[in-house]
């Protein structure tokens, strides 16, 4: 009876110390009833605190201008998060590389120009 118990206690111990430890993959498929958590209205100072500035970025001049805006995207927000958490990098790269990707989606070359054959350009 004693081995059984140790066996139990000690596979839910491996099985608690797992999902700890990959708790940043399946915490966010977890549905959380609207009356536990409920979201703070986005704004320019939320995305401050969230990391989403820089000296490059800087989003402080908003909130002393007192803009009314609802801050930054949320989607956009969300794949730049994903960039700076996959690749280890800080906002301002995280960023450039993101818009990178959505140029690059959109048919635009990195430098901003396009990358369509029958662009023609006047200068």
């Amino acid at each position: 009876m004693g081995y059984m118990f140790y066996s139990v206690s000690f596979s839910c111990l491996v099985l608690a110390t797992v999902l700890y430890f990959t708790r940043n993959r399946w915490a966010n498929y977890l549905p959380v009833p609207a009356y536990i958590y409920q979201r703070l209205p986005p704004s320019f100072a939320n995305d401050i605190e969230s990391g989403f500035s820089s000296a490059d970025f800087d989003l402080s001049s908003n909130i002393e201008s007192g803009d009314s805006r609802a801050g930054l995207d949320q989607q956009g927000k969300r794949e730049v998060h994903k960039v700076m958490r996959s690749k280890k990098v800080g906002f301002d790269e995280a960023r450039r590389l993101y818009t990178e990707t959505r140029f690059a989606k959109n048919n635009i070359g990195p430098d901003g120009r396009p990358m369509d054959p029958k662009f023609v350009s006047f200068s």
